[in-house]
């Protein structure tokens, strides 16, 4: 890596420390799923312990699953409602 412009390097052992993940490095997809993750949980879904990729969520005789694979999502549910609120919240978010 290159010292950025105006920065002054003292000693040969300092390193240069990223606060925030960018897009296109190895840890950009794991803050993507990181972020998508708390979002679901906060707002009611739980994770399955099998495959920690499926999030559920149970309320009021509706189902809600979601799956996700690398960066798509595949989104199930037998209300319309709950599908259009959940687009809506991601849609907000990302």
């Amino acid at each position: 890596m290159k010292i950025p412009q105006g920065l002054y390097r003292y000693e040969s052992s300092q390193c240069c420390k990223l606060k925030k993940s960018f897009y296109g490095l190895k840890q950009a997809s794991r803050k993507w799923y990181e972020k998508l993750s708390n979002l679901l949980l906060s707002s009611g879904y739980s994770q399955s312990h099998v495959d920690h990729n499926l999030f559920i969520k149970h309320e009021k005789g509706e189902f809600t699953g979601l799956l996700i694979y690398v960066d798509d999502i595949v989104l199930t549910s037998n209300s319309p409602t709950e599908i259009r609120k959940l687009k809506h919240m991601l849609q907000s978010n990302f």
